[in-house]
């Protein structure tokens, strides 16, 4: 899969607020070549400031400043990512595996979904689904969690972050610490959830289990999901 085209290079500078160019396109321009004859040229304005990161990356607290930015985004090594349109088989997953865990919840913690978590001070990214120690929860207004009361993350794998859902982002959560970490692929239009555990001498992930139409874990806690609910939603 190619990577993010939002994901500039390091070496590109970010364009202050004030100096943000008019989002019209520029109209095509003629100039004159060495035989007189008049060649097209096309002046694209610059993008959006807020997608040009500094030389060091963007940083975690960058997320809840910058002007104009899409809902939804995440920031991996310093790079903003902005996530694709959903699809139907991704917004139904996410639905199905937050209203069954919230069910299911023991009392002392709680489930979120599309809510960053501040990994490091260039890494913020945004689970599909995760589930946290209630101590996390510091307001209303918070826009992330800190990786230390995050029990479980779920990444449901979409075609546009593939690469991410399955290599980058669990390579993350484990670097952090997060316990228990679901990746979700679509099969046949219903969920498998690939089930993973945190190494903690190694800070990675293991694979505990492959699971198809019925998910029933008892850790991180008991847990029992029909999978196949997703065909009455």
């Amino acid at each position: 899969m190619a990577e993010n085209p939002f994901a500039w290079e390091d070496t590109m500078r970010a364009l202050p607020v004030d100096d943000m160019p008019d989002p019209e396109r520029a109209p095509y321009v003629q100039h004159s070549t060495d035989n007189g004859q008049a060649e097209e040229h096309r002046h694209d304005p610059p993008v959006p400031g807020w997608l040009l990161p500094p030389p060091e990356g963007f940083k975690a607290e960058d997320l809840d400043h910058l002007p104009q930015l899409p809902s939804h985004a995440e920031l991996i090594d310093g790079s903003i990512i902005l996530v694709s349109p959903q699809a139907d088989f991704h917004m139904l997953t996410v639905s199905l595996l937050e209203s069954a865990l919230r069910r299911q919840l023991p009392d002392g913690l709680r489930v979120r979904r599309e809510m960053t978590v501040t990994l490091a001070d260039r890494q913020r990214p945004e689970p599909d689904v995760l589930v946290l120690d209630a101590k996390g929860i510091t307001g209303r207004d918070q826009t992330s969690y800190e990786p230390e009361y995050v029990l479980l993350a779920i990444e449901v794998v979409s075609q546009e972050s593939a690469i991410r859902d399955r290599e980058r982002k669990p390579q993350l959560y484990a670097e952090a610490g997060i316990p228990h970490f679901w990746r979700v692929e679509n099969t046949g239009g219903r969920p498998m959830v690939c089930v993973f555990e945190l190494d903690v001498a190694t800070k990675t992930y293991v694979a505990t289990g492959v699971h198809h139409d019925r998910l029933k874990l008892t850790v991180p806690f008991d847990i029992d999901i029909d999978l196949t609910e997703i065909d009455r939603l």
